[in-house]
């Protein structure tokens, strides 16, 4: 990727219908300026059917940590994680924050993105993934270090479910998903009752462009402030930078960068495995969404949305 600018004219509806047409895209809809430009489906279940959302599931919850801390709830991003685990918490990992869980570096050796593979199959396949995820030996101090950890989002959904007394789906259900008019959805949860942070919600897809509308207008929804201004710019403003071939990482938001300098005009974006994409582009009021099963090219999409908005491709 070049860091380069693009402009509206730009935009390529032609070749976004003609390769959402030919590559088993399941949903795509494009909004610009407050107005649906483009719509795809691929067959008549692909817009009313519930689609995995995998790891978008973790941009949604770093929407909820944002409504804890507004509500009091949550003290501070700041606060150690210490003070929800303390019963199953080494030293070693006393100052390990929330922030440190939103921005993925809290230190301990995780390699999802490594010897793992792309899943943190370990996790999975403990009884008790909160007490594996404590487990993991120390490898950084926190805050050093970069590493895409469904491990640390997870940990987020506990806490959301341990300061709230209800389980994140619910809280997610009150706060976010009915006042948005999200009124279908499934969250998984782990043996122990914990909604999965990292990739456990089903969304319609039609759904996702709502929560990029949500952050487009800077968390707010029909003249009602859902999620704080300052977080969904601090969520969505780059902290940390790891994967070239992705971008840098904000709060469970991905921004679009080439090498580790976020591109003009700025992109921020939620992925899931297999295809799921929320695009905004503020500056020109654009938002693309894409709903996927598309396992063994999960960054066909990505591509694609480059292609769409005329940024130049490596």
């Amino acid at each position: 990727m070049t860091n380069s600018t693009f402009q509206l004219s730009s935009l390529n509806l032609d070749l976004l219908t003609q390769k959402v047409n030919t590559s088993k895209i399941d949903y795509c809809e494009v909004r610009l300026r407050d107005q649906v430009i483009f719509t795809h489906e691929r067959n008549a279940q692909s817009k009313d059917n519930l689609h995995k959302i995998n790891s978008i599931t973790k941009s949604v919850l770093s929407l909820l940590i944002g409504i804890a801390i507004e509500r009091g709830e949550l003290p501070s991003i700041q606060t150690s994680i210490a003070q929800y685990f303390p019963e199953a918490l080494e030293e070693s990992k006393e100052d390990v924050t929330i922030e440190n869980l939103l921005t993925m570096t809290p230190g301990w050796d995780w390699p999802e993105m490594g010897d793992w593979g792309g899943l943190p199959k370990p996790m999975i396949n403990s009884p008790d993934w909160v007490k594996y995820i404590l487990s993991r030996p120390m490898k950084y101090s926190p805050g050093k270090r970069m590493f895409y950890d469904s491990g640390s989002s997870h940990l987020l959904s506990a806490i959301v479910q341990k300061i709230s007394g209800m389980t994140t789906a619910d809280y997610a259900e009150k706060y976010l998903f009915k006042p948005l008019g999200i009124e279908q959805y499934r969250w998984h949860s782990d043996a122990k009752g914990i909604s999965i942070g990292g990739f456990g919600l089903e969304l319609k897809a039609p759904d996702l462009m709502k929560i990029g509308q949500l952050m487009l207008h800077k968390g707010r929804w029909n003249n009602e402030q859902l999620v704080p201004e300052h977080w969904v710019t601090k969520s969505t403003t780059a902290h940390h930078h790891t994967y070239d071939h992705i971008g840098s990482y904000g709060y469970h938001w991905w921004i679009m960068a080439s090498d580790d300098k976020p591109i003009s005009p700025a992109i921020y974006f939620a992925m899931g495995y297999g295809g799921q994409y929320i695009f905004v582009i503020p500056e020109h009021e654009l938002i693309v969404t894409f709903a996927s099963t598309l396992y063994k090219h999960t960054f066909l999409p990505y591509r694609l949305f480059k292609q769409f908005v005329g940024i130049e491709m490596n």
